[in-house]
């Protein structure tokens, strides 16, 4: 008789996840992980930690971290506006985030064996008494699968990105990585768009970076193949579209990060317009898949959990 491999540590051990953000009270995350966790037969639990709630600022998003690992955490995913404030509180980047600048999944090991098992290097503010706290981007992962899968054979020419942030940087990566050749990168802050171009825009990398003024995306989207909101603009609570829809025509194909609500007012104008649409809802998922797995040592089943996605969202809104 064969004998079935024990599960590692990983995967034995019960899980506590939490979600560092402002806002995030309505968050589909916890019932997305648990229900793909309940569904592989796992202990797994998924806690919201939301600065508004407990009176804190982005700035205290990495102590936050650390007192959460500290309480028993054994994962954490971050979102907006902490994807680069929690740095500062975290003892080593992955490889994705250090390039990137920006974390939306932390890993924890609470075990000094596990401390050499990171992929990244260690943080300058590195600390090796209790839990490590290791930073990683799946946002970059899961937008390239999310527009692989959800707009396959788009033209990548030239595409326009709202929102040099976080979510920003990972997505131009994304997009750089799955073959735009030229990337147009628009903030209502001007250096920090010309700050992620500048970093994006190595020397031989077959690919042209370039900063534009935000007031300008209406008027690039004449060249643009398509374009991407990694703005929280269209979000609950943060009402409109990041820029002047007029532009779209049926030619563009638009990609959204926002999934609350999952038809924002920038995914409506641009299905009136006749464009190829992907919604938030893919980059969360597949995102939140590559967190799962990075949690639990399990690969996550992908179509499941757009399913149980789909169904969450009919069932909150």
């Amino acid at each position: 008789m064969t004998t079935a491999p024990s599960p590692s540590p990983r995967q034995a051990r019960p899980q506590l996840i939490g979600l560092i953000g402002a806002n995030v009270a309505g968050s589909l995350s916890p019932l997305l992980h648990e229900r793909e966790a309940a569904a592989q037969g796992l202990r797994y639990a998924y806690r919201a930690l939301d600065l508004d709630e407990l009176g804190l600022t982005p700035e205290d998003a990495g102590q936050l971290a650390r007192d959460a690992a500290r309480l028993g955490y054994t994962g954490l995913n971050v979102t907006h506006p902490c994807k680069q404030t929690v740095i500062p509180g975290l003892d080593a980047l992955s490889h994705d985030a250090r390039a990137l600048g920006a974390v939306n999944t932390v890993t924890v090991d609470a075990d000094p064996a596990d401390h050499a098992a990171h992929d990244g290097g260690t943080h300058p503010g590195s600390r090796l008494a209790g839990p490590r706290l290791t930073g990683r981007n799946t946002d970059h992962s899961g937008f390239r699968a999310a527009l692989a899968e959800g707009l396959p054979g788009v033209p990548l020419g030239t595409v326009v990105l709202v929102g040099a942030g976080g979510a920003g940087s990972a997505v131009a990566r994304a997009l750089l990585d799955s073959g735009v050749r030229e990337l147009l990168v628009a903030d209502v802050d001007p250096a920090r768009a010309a700050a992620l171009a500048a970093r994006l825009g190595e020397p031989g990398s077959g690919s042209r970076v370039a900063a534009v003024a935000h007031e300008e995306v209406p008027a690039r989207l004449g060249e643009a193949d398509g374009v991407v909101n990694a703005t929280p603009i269209g979000m609950v609570g943060h009402p409109g579209t990041p820029f002047d829809t007029s532009a779209l025509t049926r030619r563009h194909w638009v990609a959204d990060v926002v999934y609350r609500p999952l038809a924002t007012q920038l995914v409506k104008a641009a299905l009136a317009a006749g464009c190829r649409v992907l919604d938030g809802g893919w980059m969360a998922v597949a995102q939140a898949a590559d967190s799962f797995e990075l949690f639990t040592g399990l690969a996550a089943d992908r179509a499941r959990m757009r399913a149980h996605f789909l169904d969450l969202v009919a069932e909150t809104d």
